[in-house]
């Protein structure tokens, strides 16, 4: 199943002439997490230093230094870095989640590849591509996501993953012939160890049935929402939305909302001249004061400090 649109990630990741973007990624430091979100394209990840926490689909992954993930198409996922003690439970409208305090969070740091079909010759209509790629292109199977250091496919995927990267480094079409090889020799690696299994896999339980709240807070988040308004939308008593809510995705309603304003007064931070009071006020603060707390809490600097820090030169 394809999600709605609202969480679809807006970035274009690929292109015809170059079917793939890479990213350096650093929690918190250069983001405080990655919200939940999805693309058409598949997403291999490299975890470099620390541990993460994945969210993808309905499984909540704990992945360490070394382990990788190959995320395909479609599959709503979001990324949070750990914590040394995570917090108690809370109340959901006051709630201080456990990702929310910059103090005792692990550093983070990995590699992410985004790639489309393409690479994997989706379009050749030759039978492996109809046979093994497209069904995962699909969700028509059931896929491990993760790589761990025990899998019996770790051994082969990691060199392959180790040379993917370095491909990606090198960025050249000559390299691109090599990387393409790659990515199919790691799912052929993946499907022979029985981490891709090809049959009809079901409706993933909590992260469907919050789906709709997911695509009203995405497209909604600069507005008042509350907890009940949410509920309502899906359907649920609230007590039984918080508990979907926070299974699905790790956090709780109030918490996703707050990271992503403060996700998107980063982007504006960083990439626009507007005054910090007036990108508080777009991303759906009415006080700045507030505002600037609530930043200082999750990105552990002020708004002027951080722009400070990520503005590029030329603006």
């Amino acid at each position: 199943m394809i999600p709605d649109r609202e969480t679809q990630e807006k970035r274009r990741h690929s292109t015809t002439w170059i079917p793939y973007s890479y990213y350096e990624c650093r929690l918190p430091e250069w983001l405080i997490s990655v919200p939940m979100h999805w693309h058409s394209e598949f997403e291999l990840i490299h975890i470099l230093q620390g541990r993460g926490e994945f969210i993808c689909g309905s499984q909540k992954l704990e992945v360490g230094e070394g382990e990788m993930l190959l995320i395909p198409p479609n599959m709503l996922h979001a990324t949070y870095p750990c914590r040394e003690m995570k917090q108690a439970s809370a109340e959901e409208g006051t709630e201080e989640c456990e990702y929310g305090h910059l103090e005792g969070i692990e550093p983070l740091r990995y590699d992410a590849l985004v790639f489309s079909s393409a690479m994997l010759g989706v379009g050749s209509g030759d039978r492996s591509a109809n046979e093994c790629i497209r069904p995962i292109v699909k969700g028509n199977i059931r896929t491990n996501v993760c790589i761990r250091r025990d899998a019996a496919a770790y051994g082969g995927a990691k060199p392959a993953v180790e040379r993917i990267f370095s491909c990606v480094h090198e960025n050249s079409a000559r390299a691109d012939l090599l990387l393409k090889s790659e990515l199919l020799r790691l799912i052929w690696i993946l499907e022979e160890n029985g981490d891709i299994v090809f049959v009809k896999s079901g409706m993933e339980g909590e992260t469907e049935a919050i789906r709709p709240a997911l695509e009203y807070m995405a497209q909604n988040f600069r507005e008042d929402i509350t907890v009940e308004q949410l509920a309502e939308l899906v359907h649920l008593s609230k007590s039984h939305f918080m508990r979907c809510f926070r299974k699905a995705v790790g956090i709780g309603a109030i918490e996703h909302l707050t990271q992503l304003r403060i996700q998107a007064a980063c982007e504006a931070l960083s990439d626009s001249q507007e005054q910090i009071a007036d990108i508080a006020f777009a991303c759906g603060y009415s006080n700045l004061s507030n505002f600037n707390r609530q930043f200082l809490k999750r990105v552990g600097c002020s708004p002027k400090e951080y722009r400070k820090r990520n503005r590029p030169s030329d603006l």
